[in-house]
């Protein structure tokens, strides 16, 4: 699908603007990969602004469904989703992976109060992990057994999201984290926290970056099935974003403060792991098979069939 020129730019603008750790990622891909990761955060920033900067839920439910309707369209008419399905084409995985996407974050428009963690988990597949298949995509690997790999980056960076901005998501009236790590806090509570709540919710962030790790290391034992160039891309974002838990959690009590990784940080985070990454064997050989346990919460979805011999 062609896209002309100033389309390609306002994707390029939009990854600038809102991307900072991907935008940083992306000088390490080659033209065609960097343009297709592009496209394809434009399209997914397109998708979550339908929900986060509409007038009112109606506006937002009409935008989604309008997404959703150009997506099944021979010749899409949103230049965001032009973008995507120049980068997914008509891999049924990139068509599912893209509806789940919807899906998320439709339900982020309803009340927000997760009651379990795999309740959580199944979240973060349709708004993140979703991300990560779309993405094995744009790289040119539609080998299954690399998408479990990258569906747990996804989630990897999600709980990471979460556990960051849990007073920024309150104002918002959301309650990612779920009732048996906080019990039934209400937005406005997690906003003004007694000393006790204080400290549940504290460690309910600890418990959520600890959580993130396993998902992080199978993200990056898939980064082999990646073209070279695209390992050390991925390999920058997961390391730059897999920074910014332990930040948070080092803030302790301080729940209003927004964990940051710098521009110099990023580069060093960066440089320190494609000097040691490398010397792994895992970074160039294929791994025996995904941890299935990881997506336990998973087992029901419809996506998930496509990843087959990917699981033990």
């Amino acid at each position: 699908m062609h896209l002309a020129e100033e389309e390609l730019a306002a994707a390029d603008a939009v990854l600038k603007a809102h991307g900072r750790t991907f935008h940083w990622a992306r000088r390490f891909l080659g033209q065609r990969h960097a343009v297709r990761a592009t496209l394809l955060y434009s399209f997914c920033r397109f998708v979550d602004d339908a929900a986060d900067e509409a007038s009112s839920e109606d506006e937002a439910r009409a935008t989604l469904a309008a997404i959703r309707e150009d997506l099944q369209r021979e010749r899409p008419t949103l230049a965001e989703v032009r973008g995507a399905r120049a980068v997914l084409g008509a891999h049924p995985v990139g068509r599912q992976a893209a509806l789940d996407l919807l899906a998320g974050v439709e339900g982020d428009l309803d009340e927000v109060a997760f009651a379990t963690v795999e309740d959580l988990i199944q979240y973060a597949y349709r708004v993140a992990g979703t991300v990560g298949l779309m993405m094995c995509l744009a790289l040119d690997q539609d080998d299954p057994a690399a998408f479990p790999h990258a569906v747990d980056l996804g989630i990897a960076m999600q709980l990471t999201n979460i556990a960051r901005d849990i007073h920024e998501d309150a104002t918002l009236g959301r309650r990612y984290l779920p009732a048996e790590l906080v019990g039934d806090l209400a937005p406005a509570r997690i906003r003004q926290p007694g000393a006790e709540e204080r400290a549940r919710l504290v460690a309910a962030r600890e418990a959520l970056v600890a959580a993130a790790e396993p998902y992080y290391q199978s993200g990056e034992r898939g980064l082999c099935y990646l073209p070279l160039g695209a390992r050390f891309a991925i390999l920058a974002a997961s390391r730059s974003y897999r920074a910014i838990g332990p930040r948070a959690v080092a803030l302790g009590e301080r729940l209003d403060v927004r964990a940051r990784v710098g521009g110099l940080s990023k580069a060093g985070i960066s440089l320190g792991a494609f000097a040691s990454r490398p010397l792994s064997p895992g970074f160039w050989r294929r791994p025996r098979a995904h941890d299935a346990s990881l997506h336990g919460a998973l087992a029901d979805l419809e996506v998930t069939s496509a990843w087959g011999a990917g699981h033990a």
